[in-house]
């Protein structure tokens, strides 16, 4: 499939009702680069002005450190993006040796990807039954691991309730699982853990995903996005995304990936004086644009 292009414009503006009078912040808003996507041109603004400073952190995510000495009620951070997508080289069901669960990882594969395969702080209760309901996808699909994930993927999103405001970032996968309602992150963190509990590396993923105007995901456009990585045997990281049901590919945009939100949120921050009455705003276009030539 050829690939696309996007351009992306993120604005996320910070008001205060008192004034900061020094903080310190982080920003992981540049898209990733890699052999799947390729950033074209990215810029960012931040108004006003502080000291700032990038670096890789450690999930391999483009990051900026912001720190300010001088006072400020508001804070506007604009970044835009210009993205390259490519679709992956071999589908799901490309592969010569089918995979079974429980997945036989060696020793040092597990070590390396032991922050991936660590479940929730949960009561054991609860991830016993949340382990139930994992494995009857399992036997549903005689123990295959890319048919349980797709099953996996397709039942969240048949299931569960897309429902802005019904959840918060305290929200657990066990929550989600009994309440089945919630929005882009929550159905993620429930993929995470259900695969996690099965053996299956998962990690959280922000990003986008492009949507026509009449697009059901039209209002996932107008905000970051989130889903789940698994790491499927011989094929490696792959993106599912709960929300629309769909294997993550040509639509979506990857940005930054750790162990759960707080690895990955786009803009986060302490505020060490001053400061009080915050309030948030964020918006996001993605639009496709036209390859050249």
């Amino acid at each position: 499939m050829s690939p696309r292009i996007y351009e992306v414009e993120h604005s996320t503006v910070y008001a205060y009702a008192e004034a900061v009078e020094q903080s310190s912040h982080l920003l992981r808003l540049r898209p990733s680069s890699d052999r799947y996507q390729d950033v074209l041109d990215f810029s960012l603004e931040v108004t006003p002005a502080g000291s700032l400073r990038e670096f890789e952190d450690v999930f391999g995510n483009s990051a900026v450190r912001l720190d300010f000495d001088s006072s400020f009620r508001e804070m506007r951070i604009l970044s835009r993006s210009r993205v390259r997508v490519f679709a992956p080289a071999r589908g799901l069901r490309e592969t010569r040796e089918r995979s079974i669960i429980p997945v036989q990882w060696m020793p040092w594969q597990r070590e390396m990807m032991a922050a991936y395969l660590q479940v929730p702080d949960l009561s054991s209760s609860q991830l016993r039954d949340l382990y139930e309901y994992a494995m009857s996808f399992v036997e549903r699909q005689d123990f295959d691991v890319v048919g349980t994930l797709e099953d996996i993927n397709r039942t969240l999103h048949q299931d569960c309730t897309y429902e802005p405001g019904s959840t918060d970032l305290e929200t657990t996968p066990w929550d989600v699982y009994v309440c089945r309602r919630g929005v882009c992150q929550d159905f993620a963190n429930l993929f995470v853990c259900l695969a996690r509990l099965l053996g299956i590396p998962a990690r959280y993923r922000v990003g986008y995903v492009h949507s026509g105007v009449d697009d059901p995901r039209r209002l996932q456009s107008e905000a970051s996005h989130a889903w789940a990585e698994l790491y499927v045997p011989r094929l490696g990281w792959r993106g599912f995304d709960p929300t629309n049901g769909s294997v993550v590919g040509l639509d979506h945009v990857r940005v930054a990936c750790g162990r759960n939100y707080r690895d990955a949120t786009p803009t986060s921050g302490t505020i060490h004086r001053g400061g009080g009455g915050e309030t948030l705003s964020i918006a996001v276009s993605v639009k496709e644009a036209s390859l050249p030539p």
